[in-house]
């Protein structure tokens, strides 16, 4: 179902909280998009298209790639982000969630959040005005998802039919590409250790495209993409040493890799943790995409906020 708040001048708002909230026409259509305004950076024919237009950015979870990536690309799209910090906002003083969405969404245009509860970020978009992205939150993770599918399409054209693994923790991103696998229709299989698994209701809504592997190799085999992510998320510290000898067996290096297609792209959302989750050497291969989908974090959301300021 597509994420909608209250109608402002007649219109429905848009939000962006999981891949569920955009038809598989429209990620199409998103994802080519990206890719032309790709080509225009490159090309020095960027236009400023959202000239005044303005996002909010709320981080309560610290970040690298995608303040860059969000700040960037309203940059080149013309517009302009503030960055909204919760130490340096009401939120971090206890201002109800409704009422920041109610006061900032009368201010700007656009907002993005990273936060660590789902439940924020959805009450955040109820009571807003203008569209809401989620950045990051423990249970989704949509706008990398974004990235990763224009990159694969870049270098091997459309998802459809082809056989992803995911090796490692169930987590955020996990979930977002057991959306993915629906949209995109491809087939995933999911290798985690036992008890680190998406949850039960997850694979259901997806079952038909999901296979749980008992390990790594047999979800790797023939596989024409393979993906994993940090063993310890954010907010998960405490848990690091436990989950590195859970996770022990569940490093994809150039071994595991050889199970996959000949042709089998590696992606990871970064930041990586080299000798842990991924070997060094197929981390830094000279033909890794590892950094491409880095760069497309970028053109992927400006294609997103456009769609979203279009609506």
């Amino acid at each position: 179902m597509v994420a909608v708040s209250a109608p402002h001048n007649g219109k429905k708002t848009r939000h962006f909280l999981t891949l569920n909230d955009i038809s598989a026409e429209e990620l199409s259509s998103i994802i080519a998009r990206a890719i032309e305004l790709k080509a225009e950076v490159y090309n020095g024919t960027s236009k400023p298209l959202l000239d005044r237009k303005v996002m909010g950015m709320i981080f309560e979870k610290s970040s690298t790639r995608t303040r860059v990536s969000f700040e960037t690309g309203m940059a080149q799209l013309g517009g302009h982000a503030l960055f909204l910090s919760s130490r340096d906002t009401q939120l971090g003083r206890g201002e109800p969630i409704e009422d920041s969405a109610r006061v900032l969404s009368r201010m700007v245009d656009i907002v993005m959040i990273r936060t660590f509860g789902h439940d924020t970020i959805e009450r955040f978009a109820e009571y807003s005005r203008v569209p809401v992205i989620n950045a990051l939150t423990d249970d989704y993770h949509p706008c990398q998802l974004l990235a990763d599918i224009q990159t694969f399409v870049e270098l091997r054209g459309s998802m459809q039919g082809k056989s992803v693994a995911w090796v490692g923790d169930g987590n955020n991103m996990c979930n977002s590409y057991i959306n993915a696998a629906r949209l995109c229709d491809f087939e995933l299989r999911i290798a985690t250790p036992e008890g680190f698994g998406p949850t039960a209701e997850r694979i259901n809504a997806g079952k038909e495209r999901i296979k749980i592997c008992t390990n790594p190799t047999d979800a790797v085999k023939g596989a024409d993409l393979v993906v994993t992510d940090t063993w310890a998320s954010m907010g998960q510290e405490d848990e690091k040493q436990l989950r590195e000898r859970a996770f022990a067996d569940y490093q994809v290096n150039a071994e595991l890799m050889s199970h996959a297609a000949s042709d089998a792209l590696f992606m990871h959302c970064l930041p990586a943790y080299r000798g842990k989750e991924v070997s060094a050497e197929l981390l830094d291969a000279p033909d890794s995409p590892v950094w491409q989908e880095a760069e497309n974090r970028l053109h992927a959301q400006k294609a997103l906020i456009e769609f979203l300021l279009t609506q």
